[in-house]
Formats: structure tokens, C-alpha cells, sequence
């Protein structure tokens, strides 16, 4: 499996940690930024998250920032990208389950470290239930033609 993960400032210290966790799981992390504290504009690295899995050059796609509110807005401008916010394991499972979320936005100074990392685990390992809920994702991706 391979993860494409980008940050903000307000979230570089969890992508650092998020990066060694994941790769010692043996998940393949390409990490897009942003490399230190300074301050950066969050809708460059959702881009570059975003036109990854668009691209398919990964199968998932992690954004943080300090609330993963903005990192959710800017992902989900783009097409084919469904990016949820999650702060809990429930909303990790049944995005997955029933949305067939391909980007994962967290908040890294509302979620923990280590509930972000079970967060994590949990999303890239559930998978799409699909049946009636393709039926619905499907809707849900025609409004992109409006």
C-alpha cells in the first residue's frame, strides 16, 4: 500500500511521526511537505495530496493540519477526492465503510498522536463495503458536474 501525506505548519510534528509509523508498518509514505514549522498555505500540500490519488500514484491520501477542517474543504474541490475529517475510530470505519473516503484529514492539535495513528490504521484498513452504498457515493460524485 502506498500513502501519499502532506501538512501545514500546525501539523508537522504528527505527518513526522505519522511518516515513521507508518513506513515501520511497512506502508509506503511519499510525504509532500511541508518540512519544518514556518508558516505555509495548507491548499499547496491538499494539491499535491489530491492530484496524487488523482493520478493514482497512491492508494490513499493522509492531510493534516491544526484542525484538518481546512485541509477537508480545500481536498474536496477536487475531482474524483472524497476527504473526510476524522477525530474518532467510528468515523474512520464507516468513512471507509460507507463512503469510500480516499483522503484522511486530521487535526493535529484537536487528535492525539496516538488516536490519530489508531485513526490511521483503521482507515486504511477497512474497505468499502459497497452495494447501496455505491449507489449513493455515486450520487454523491455526480454533483461534481454541476
Amino acid at each position: 500500500m502506498k500513502v501519499t501525506i502532506g501538512c501545514d505548519h500546525g501539523a508537522y510534528e504528527l505527518k513526522e511521526e505519522m511518516v515513521k509509523y507508518l513506513t515501520a508498518k511497512g506502508i509506503e509514505c511519499e510525504d509532500v511537505g511541508t518540512y519544518s514549522k514556518d508558516s505555509v498555505h495548507y491548499p499547496v500540500y491538499a494539491k499535491a495530496v489530491c492530484e496524487s490519488v488523482q493520478q493514482k500514484k497512491c492508494d490513499y491520501g493522509i492531510l493534516l493540519c491544526s484542525t484538518g477542517i481546512g485541509m477537508s474543504m480545500a481536498a474536496n474541490k477536487y475531482k474524483g477526492i472524497r476527504a473526510a475529517l476524522c477525530g474518532d475510530t467510528y468515523s474512520a470505519k464507516f468513512t471507509r465503510l460507507h463512503n469510500n473516503a480516499n483522503v484522511l484529514c486530521i487535526g493535529a492539535l484537536v487528535t492525539g498522536t496516538g488516536l490519530a495513528k489508531e485513526i490511521a490504521d483503521i482507515f486504511l484498513s477497512t474497505e468499502f463495503e459497497g452495494g447501496r452504498h455505491q449507489t449513493r457515493v455515486d450520487m454523491v460524485m455526480e454533483i461534481e458536474k454541476l
